[in-house]
């Protein structure tokens, strides 16, 4: 029997009304759930305890009504009473047995924000105040108690006849400092402070324009700081103080990082739209860095505090890149970031000047130079770094963040030449790449003490694969590290002017050099494993009135295998002499047990040529440091002045760690490095306008004792340097130029009068005993950015590289030609004009 569709119709509808009817009707809800709803859909908080609301459940109020009406509601169906405070926080509280309490919310009364973990104390008490600056407890014969909480006054107040039902509304007035954390908030560039402790600090989403930088790129940025360059232009070369770049330490979230640089070191591997804070320690670092005698440069990606979703894409002339933001809930949000070359699709004329300059006197353009008839070449290079980021908040006293990152170079060079009939070939593959963990869980046991455990690991390999058809030969070259640890830091705030710091660390690192030859066979793998644990103890006194900074703390390594201990002290003080003028003292002792050491230069095809090893403590020993420095910083209308003396030195150092390239080359002797300098900026803010001027000076000798001679230059001494930038920004337009100019590095010639012209062997003067000419480049950026209606942002960037387009030499070395069986000179030279361009697009 068929019916007509209206009754079809009908009937589906007074099924579903009386469906929805019985499940409204029968729809009970633990009043938990309740209470949330209605958090959510008026934006109030409740306070109550587990207790008073555990197994209630009833019928939920119609959510048109009104927030006192739901109030009424639910007080007539249990047995609770429900305080209404500004329509704001709301009270709940048993209505029969009740005991007498004292409730109150502890406000900030400079911003009208509640304050969390307040301590209340008297003789009978202890409790503190949840995020919403709640807290109660039973009312007592005295109910005078005292309400205090770092970096605000604390307040006694006596609570007479107070009714349980009107919370007290307590204002606290912030603590004035007259000695801030960071003196000054904009040094050298816009997001880049000075603090107390002799840090730089580095915000990069604050980051305002430098020289040549239209990106806020870690490595780039921290060379404009006076006493760090980079000889060869290279972020994988960093001299600090005339130390290598292995012995500076690079960690990213708490992962040591073992590779610095894409493109071979001419840009860095730390996405620069990533970072939230990166913290660069000349001298004076804190006992919980190990594993470095140089500088210590941390960069974290985790924010201050709680941010919106976001998501930016960006393209320069090298890469592409992405990062997003998104928070899954109040308490968790995950982060992405990723970035690739575009040398896949395009090869720009900043990709082309890079290429010449990392290849230039490698054995990729020995081959080209020699074979020059029907030359071909196939060449593939590209890199690409990913991280992601996963923070979970659990209760109000818990954190837990995961941090994955991962680098990766890969250059592929196939090249033939035919000449006289005889095809010659070769195909060359070059790997670098770094992998890195960290898990870290942080535990706020009250206002007072805090728990930091992380665990990490990071993986490094630089592999090197070279195919000669000719000489039917197969090369291949490995260094592979592997670094796990465990670190345990607890925090303790003894009074508002001193805390202490104690934790355990724990490190294993493990290193493979494999060299493997075929036509001859040759096979050689090297593994070494170090295992070390450290005790760290600091104490930190803060005193703001008398402008008095102080932070000593020590650290004590043992090294397992060695059976030594080691012990390395800290100092920090700093000290107001007026509101302008403050002292610093700076010093520290340090050590390191692995070293970057070069066998060859021709190893891994001149490119990466330096590999990691591990102390043995006899022909590889321990490197060890002392270093102090004294500073003296003023600051008053809008002028800056730091000048600032060290003296350091380092033992246990190789030559083969060195990068030399003449006599000592092939030497295999240990010494020390020894030098002293100081370091000047001047700078003053007007408007829009800031300048700034630096000059730095060192004295930086070896001593190799065992050698003919024993004292001569550092490889890495720049005895003068001096940096300009002029910097303009107004409104969301920026502009930067800048000039360096150093002195040239220390160079060793032959000696002429001793070679025979007919048969060469090279004879060299003393070493480092002259100098290359001097280097000057003229740096030139600008940003714009505007926003849309709609909330999107766009920024552009230009920038040039060495405007003037002068040669400036880096490096010169000398070498007997196997084709013209003579002495000639190999000169290695900086980038050309370099210009770049990049896109950004955020919202």
């Amino acid at each position: 029997m068929l019916f007509p569709k209206s009754f079809h119709f009908l009937f589906f509808t007074f099924f579903f009304i009386l469906n929805l009817f019985a499940q409204d009707k029968g729809k009970v809800m633990p009043l938990k759930k309740i209470i949330n709803d209605i958090e959510e859909q008026h934006q109030v908080s409740f306070n109550y305890t587990e207790e008073n609301i555990a197994g209630l459940e009833l019928n939920p109020p119609k959510k048109s009504l009104t927030l006192d009406q739901k109030l009424q509601y639910l007080a007539k169906k249990t047995n609770l009473s429900f305080e209404n405070i500004g329509n704001k926080f709301i009270n709940i509280y048993k209505k029969d047995n009740q005991s007498p309490k004292i409730c109150g919310y502890v406000i900030s009364s400079s911003d009208k924000k509640p304050i969390e973990n307040a301590n209340i104390t008297s003789n009978q008490i202890q409790v503190t105040t949840d995020s919403n600056g709640y807290f109660e407890f039973k009312k007592e014969d005295k109910n005078t108690f005292l309400i205090s909480h770092i970096g605000f006054i604390a307040k006694r107040i006596t609570a007479v006849n107070t009714d349980s039902k009107n919370c007290l509304q307590i204002l606290l007035d912030p603590e004035i400092t007259a000695l801030e954390e960071i003196k000054a908030s904009a040094i050298l560039a816009f997001g880049i402070s000075k603090n107390t402790d002799g840090s730089f600090e580095i915000k990069p989403k604050k980051f305002g324009i430098l020289p040549g930088l239209i990106e806020p790129d870690a490595l780039q940025t921290m060379q404009q700081i006076p006493g760090v360059n980079s000889l060869d232009e290279s972020v994988s070369s960093i001299n600090v103080r005339g130390g290598t770049h292995d012995q500076n330490l690079f960690l990213w979230n708490g992962i040591r990082m073992f590779q610095t640089g894409h493109f071979f070191g001419l840009i860095s591997v730390f996405n620069p739209n990533l970072a939230h804070t990166i913290s660069i320690y000349k001298n004076g670092s804190s006992a919980f860095y190990g594993e470095s005698v140089s500088s210590v440069v941390a960069i974290s990606s985790t924010p201050e505090t709680t941010e919106k979703n976001s998501f930016s894409a960006g393209i320069n002339m090298i890469n592409a890149d992405i990062y997003g933001k998104y928070n899954l809930s109040k308490k968790s949000y995950i982060e992405i970031s990723a970035r690739k070359s575009i040398t896949d699709f395009a090869e720009t004329p900043t990709y082309k000047e890079y290429f010449d300059k990392v290849f230039q006197n490698t054995t990729i353009t020995d081959f080209s130079q020699t074979q020059n008839v029907d030359y071909r070449s196939d060449k593939k290079f590209g890199f690409y770094d990913a991280t992601l980021k996963y923070a979970q908040k659990i209760g109000n006293k818990d954190q837990i963040i995961l941090d994955l990152i991962t680098i990766k170079d890969n250059l592929e060079v196939f090249q033939s030449a035919t000449a006289y009939s005889i095809i010659r070939s070769e195909n060359n593959v070059l790997r670098q790449q770094n992998y890195g963990g960290n898990l870290s869980w942080k535990r706020n046991w009250n206002s007072f003490n805090t728990t930091k455990v992380n665990v990490y690991n990071s993986s490094y390999e630089l592999l090197a694969n070279q195919k000669n058809t000719y000489e039917n030969q197969l090369v291949i070259q490995e260094n592979a590290v592997n670094n796990n640890g465990f670190n345990l830091e607890n925090n303790h705030i003894i009074s508002s002017k001193f805390s202490l710091n104690d934790g355990y660390q724990y490190n294993e690192m493990g290193i493979t050099n494999l060299e493997k030859v075929q036509n001859p066979d040759f096979y050689r793998k090297v593994k070494d494993v170090l295992r070390t644990h450290a005790l760290i103890l600091e104490g930190k006194y803060n005193d703001t009135l008398s402008r008095t900074y102080f932070k000593v703390g020590t650290r004590i390594n043992y090294i397992e295998k060695f059976k030594k201990y080691i012990v390395e002290p800290r100092i920090q003080f700093n000290y107001g002499i007026s509101k302008s003028l403050n002292l610093e003292l700076l010093g520290e002792l340090k050590s390191q047990n692995s070293q970057q050491i070069i066998d060859l230069q021709k190893d891994y095809f001149g490119i990466e040529k330096r590999r990691w090893i591990i102390s043995d403590n006899n022909t590889i020993p321990i490197q060890r440091s002392k270093q102090l420095s004294l500073n003296l910083f003023y600051k008053k209308n809008d002028w800056l002045l730091d000048v600032e003396n060290f003296y350091k030195k380092v033992t246990g150092i190789t030559t083969s760690s060195q990068g030399f390239q003449n006599q000592l080359e092939f030497v295999r002797t240990t010494g020390d490095y020894e030098i002293w300098g100081a370091e000047m900026l001047v700078q003053k803010k007007m408007n829009h306008f800031l300048t700034w001027l630096s000059y730095t000076y060192n004295h930086n000798n070896y001593h190799f004792s065992n050698y003919e001679f024993p004292v001569f230059p550092n490889n890495f001494e720049l005895m003068h340097s001096v940096s300009w930038a002029g910097i303009y920004e107004k409104n969301n337009f920026k502009i930067a130029l800048g000039t360096k100019w150093t002195s040239g590095r220390p160079k060793t010639t032959p000696d002429i009068s001793q070679i025979d012209l007919n048969n060469p062997v090279l004879v060299y003067n003393k070493p480092n005993s002259n100098n290359l000419h001097v280097f000057s480049q003229v740096n030139i950026s600008s940003t714009y950015k505007w926003e849309t209606e709609n909330g999107i942002q766009y920024k552009l960037g230009i920038s040039i590289l060495n405007i003037l387009n002068r040669k400036n030499e880096i490096s010169e070395y000398y070498r007997v030609s196997t084709i013209t069986n003579s002495i000639e000179e190999v000169e290695t030279f900086a980038l050309q004009r370099t210009p770049n361009m990049s896109f950004r697009v955020s919202f």
